[in-house]
């Protein structure tokens, strides 16, 4: 398991920064800032430098800390290459395949189109973690922005090929509404619901209910648990008029 300290900052109205220190190289990266002080408030009380930036989209809730950071630390912005045109902040393009590394831990770029049309995730195989972003969050997917259906469930079939011990760090705090939805589409699932209880506790505590795992998504999630792109994009559209 890894030894990274990963601390989840809460910003705006619903987002989770993730602030990563390698504290055998001392380094230190961001991802997905979507502002910068409290980001900078964090890395300041802790004594950290923030050496790197991490993109998983272009939407300004996930980049748009990156200027402030990147002046007042000299980040280097690390993004999808498909995007390099709407993140101005962009250093380094990435793409499926390449690799990013803070200290010795080496995450691989994984393209996940669908939310937007160039999403990539961060993921780390050595430290059985991964960095979705908003394609996959605690018992739900991203809505369907710039891509379609066919492409989410390719992404959903992909990460739920990670092993199951593997840890999802998203981007928001969308678990209690999904919940809520995850049990009328699948209503016979005994696990959803007993989920959705232990959601609605953590939420009414104040307690954060990310980061995941891909065992408990396996068991819990209906669109990475869905069978087919088409059965994503019924369940996507009816999550999206959910009133629930």
């Amino acid at each position: 398991m890894t030894d990274l300290e990963i601390v989840r900052i809460p910003a705006l109205s619903d987002n989770y920064i993730w602030l990563v220190h390698d504290a055998a190289s001392g380094e230190t990266m961001v991802v997905d800032p979507s502002e910068a002080a409290p980001v900078l408030a964090m890395a300041e009380k802790r004594g950290w430098m923030i050496g790197q930036i991490w993109n998983t989209h272009w939407h300004p809730d996930h980049t748009g800390g990156n200027a402030e950071i990147k002046a007042e630390h000299g980040a280097i912005v690390t993004g999808p290459a498909a995007e390099a045109g709407r993140i101005p902040t962009l250093d380094v393009a990435v793409a499926e395949g390449d690799t990013v590394k803070l200290g010795q831990h080496v995450a691989t770029v994984l393209e996940t189109p669908g939310h937007t049309a160039g999403h990539i995730v961060f993921h780390l195989g050595d430290d059985a973690l991964v960095f979705t972003g908003d394609t996959l969050f605690a018992m739900g997917c991203g809505r369907l922005f710039e891509g379609d259906a066919a492409q989410m469930f390719a992404n959903m079939q992909r990460l739920a090929g990670l092993p199951p011990e593997t840890i999802v760090y998203c981007a928001h705090e969308y678990t209690a509404a999904n919940a809520r939805y995850a049990v009328t589409a699948e209503p016979d699932n005994t696990a959803t619901a007993t989920r959705l209880v232990e959601v609605t506790r953590q939420r009414t505590a104040g307690e954060p209910t990310v980061p995941t795992t891909i065992a408990a998504e396996l068991a819990t999630n209906p669109f990475l648990r869905a069978s087919s792109a088409g059965q994503l994009a019924e369940r996507r559209q009816a999550k999206d008029n959910f009133a629930g």
